[in-house]
């Protein structure tokens, strides 16, 4: 992937997160409220990391392994199957947290070793953010229930948390193409 892209989705990302909490939309916060407990989220963003996540153990090189390759995906897929059926509370929240940890890693890889394009920082500061997020709500995921609660409570703070997300993500695009 390159730099422009990765700067650019990142960008695209938290402008699509921010903008309805921006335009205090009240549908978007009904589907804020509901995603940390909702079943149907939990059955597509836990596969799509599951599957993601799988992939890249799949293609592991034979110095990233101390556990034999198959036995590693097996097991894996096990517990990503297991934790599908018997592990539903704030299964979409430890899905979101997984696949933005597996999403992490080719956004950072198009700003490795780029030193001379001192602009990648502020890509590579949004996304380490959300990893230091994603492991904190995968650990304790009815956290992301009670801040959705706390943003939506008031207009003022919904509104200044889109507008931070969403003129972030403005900047993260106009950056994008100055590489």
């Amino acid at each position: 992937m390159s730099l422009l892209l990765a700067t650019l989705l990142t960008g695209l990302v938290l402008i699509a997160l921010g903008l309805p909490l921006l335009l205090n939309s009240a549908g978007y916060a009904a589907i804020l409220k509901a995603f940390p407990r909702s079943a149907a989220a939990a059955n597509v963003v836990f596969p799509v990391a599951a599957v993601w996540f799988l992939y890249n153990i799949a293609n592991l090189g034979a110095a990233d392994l101390i556990i034999p390759k198959p036995y590693m995906f097996a097991a894996f897929a096990l517990i990503a199957v297991l934790s599908m059926i018997y592990m539903r509370e704030f299964l979409a929240v430890r899905g979101l947290a997984a696949l933005v940890l597996v999403a992490a890693m080719p956004l950072l890889d198009s700003a490795y070793m780029k030193y001379e394009l001192t602009q990648r920082l502020l890509m590579v500061t949004a996304v380490y953010a959300a990893i230091a997020v994603a492991i904190w709500l995968g650990a304790q995921p009815w956290r992301l229930r009670d801040w959705i609660a706390w943003v939506c409570a008031q207009p003022g703070r919904s509104r200044g948390v889109g507008g931070a997300l969403t003129g972030y993500g403005l900047v993260l695009a106009v950056v994008a193409f100055t590489y």
